[in-house]
């Protein structure tokens, strides 16, 4: 379970893509970029992460954070039915970019698990996705996202929590 509150948990950074995801928090952006608190606290001062479009970013250039590897050579991981990832996400403005979700496996082949476009609502909601599985290679969930049109639009993520089993 990530909550950002702290740092990242040990999410990383994709070194290949064009810029990073932030963590930050409510009380530290400009008003209209952004939630206005966090999910996991419910205030101002909690902390999430965060990809806006600005001056430094072109539309379409992408953030990437990975999770670490999951084992699925964990005896438990075997019997389980499926992994599932549960996440908060906000994602508002009229011009936003996307958010992709991939599994990668550690041989780097990727499946995209969903792909959200444009404007969610000024609000946080939730998904939970079922993992499919590779055998017994391990793999890793990222979180793509994508700048849009707009200077004030952006994507945020919180709570992200892989059930216990794996």
């Amino acid at each position: 379970h990530c909550n950002f509150e702290f740092d990242l948990c040990g999410w990383k950074q994709d070194e290949n893509d064009d810029f990073d995801w932030h963590l930050r928090t409510s009380s530290t952006a400009k008003l209209g970029t952004g939630p206005a608190t966090d999910h996991t606290l419910q205030e101002p001062s909690g902390h999430y992460i965060f990809i806006k479009s600005s001056f430094f970013q072109l539309p379409g250039q992408k953030a990437r954070i990975s999770s670490p590897a999951l084992s699925r050579k964990n005896k438990n991981c075997k019997v389980c039915k499926g992994v599932v990832i549960i996440f908060y996400y906000h994602m508002y403005g009229a011009h936003i970019g996307s958010l992709i979700i991939y599994q990668r496996t550690i041989l780097k082949h990727e499946k995209i698990l969903l792909n959200l476009t444009g404007n969610q609502g000024n609000l946080w909601q939730h998904k939970a996705l079922t993992l499919s599985g590779y055998g017994d290679e391990d793999f890793q969930v990222v979180f793509e996202g994508t700048v849009g049109e707009g200077p004030e639009d952006g994507i945020a993520l919180d709570d992200l929590t892989f059930s216990r089993e794996c």
